[in-house]
Order: structure tokens, then C-alpha cells, then sequence
């Protein structure tokens, strides 16, 4: 038996359950995954029996004594692996790239609402350019001008936004997959940090788990 339970919702929309479970796949960490299935009329009680807010994702991080350690927000997850697990590297060592690192993914954390709500999560939705509105196009933008800052200083040493996989890459796992669905023909380096990230074995077992979802939500319109 594995130390953790990642509860998790449907692989097809749940931007948020991508995250760790992208982060903890690629770094090699073992846990039990556990889903709940929303948007259905039993998903608040479901959830309530796992999570605190009634969110996902959730790790449960099982105790000697038999109980477990609930963690619950994606930022707090990717933090509380990132101390258990120091040589997994989940920010850069060096400290001002780290310091870089998690400025990027707070701001994913709490902004680019008009980004995320105008191009949802939807790995059904056939691949296709969707124009933004104006704030959403400005939000689009800074996110391309910070992985271009991230890589510039920091990514030389490999195709991610720090050279190699962190947390911040497991943050903006679902945006790449938002700018593939929607974004139509992107510039250069952006197509190819997106590349990058959906060719991992992690991602595309993500995928291939979405796609043998049989539930009807979200349609490939939505």
C-alpha cells in the first residue's frame, strides 16, 4: 500500500486534479489515485466525505498510526511533497529562480480568470482557434511573455520552464493544454514548451485516461 491517496475528479475537465497528479506521475511518486465524479447530483456528499472545502484535489497522506494527513489546495500539495521529497528538486534550487518559480505559479493559483473560464479545460472539444475578449487576450499574453521569461533566464537546461519539471510547469499543465485546444497556430517557442509538456508520459497518460471517460459532461462543444 502506498503512503498517498490523490482524490481527484474527472481527467476530462478537473484542471485542478491535473495538477498534482502531472507533478507526482512525472517525479516517480507512488499513490493510490481516488475519484469522484462531478456534476452530478451526488458529488457534494461525495465529496464531503474527503475534503474539507468539497474540492479536489486532496492528498491523503497516510499515518503509522493508520490515519491520515489531509493536504487539500494544489499550492499546498506541490509545497508539502516538495519538503518530503527534496531530491525530486519540485522548485529550482537555486533561489532566485525558485523565487521566480512560485511567483509564476501563484499568479496561475489566483489570476488569468478570463483566460481559464473563455478557453475551459475540455480535452474532448475538437482542436480549433476560439477568440478571447479583450482582458482574456491581455491575460493570454502575459502568460506567453512569463514562460518566455521563465526559460529565458532559467530553462536552458531542458525543455521545461526551469530546464527540468517543477511545480510551476505542474501549474500551467492544464493552460498548455488550453492553449492546444484553442490557441489556434501559436508563436514558436510557445508551441514548443507546449510540446513539450503533452509529450510526457505523464500527460499523455492523463489524456489517454480521459479519453475512455464514458460520462457525457462536458461535451466536445462545451
Amino acid at each position: 500500500m502506498t503512503e498517498f491517496t490523490l482524490f481527484i475528479g474527472n481527467k476530462c475537465f478537473s484542471s485542478w486534479s491535473l495538477r498534482p497528479w502531472v507533478a507526482m506521475k512525472h517525479l516517480g511518486i507512488p499513490f493510490e489515485e481516488s475519484f469522484v465524479r462531478l456534476r452530478t447530483p451526488e458529488t457534494s456528499a461525495n465529496l464531503a466525505k474527503v475534503s474539507p472545502t468539497g474540492l479536489v484535489p486532496v492528498l491523503n497522506h497516510k499515518q503509522s498510526n493508520g490515519r491520515g494527513k489531509i493536504i487539500w489546495e494544489t499550492l499546498a500539495i506541490l509545497e508539502y511533497l516538495a519538503d518530503l521529497y527534496p531530491e525530486k528538486t519540485l522548485w529550482p534550487a537555486d533561489i532566485e529562480a525558485r523565487a521566480l518559480a512560485r511567483s509564476a505559479a501563484t499568479e496561475m493559483h489566483s489570476g488569468f480568470r478570463e483566460v481559464r473560464y473563455g478557453w475551459p479545460m475540455n480535452l474532448r472539444r475538437p482542436k480549433g482557434h476560439k477568440p478571447l475578449d479583450a482582458e482574456g487576450e491581455m491575460q493570454r499574453a502575459r502568460i506567453e511573455s512569463l514562460w518566455r521569461e521563465c526559460r529565458e533566464k532559467y530553462g536552458k537546461g531542458g525543455p521545461f520552464l526551469f530546464g527540468h519539471f517543477t511545480g510551476a510547469d505542474a501549474m500551467y499543465a492544464p493552460v498548455v493544454t488550453r492553449f492546444d485546444t484553442y490557441g489556434g497556430e501559436l508563436a514558436p517557442d510557445t508551441r514548443a514548451y507546449v510540446d513539450a509538456v503533452l509529450s510526457t508520459p505523464a500527460m499523455r497518460h492523463w489524456y489517454a485516461e480521459a479519453a475512455k471517460e464514458t460520462w457525457p459532461e462536458p461535451g466536445p462543444d462545451e
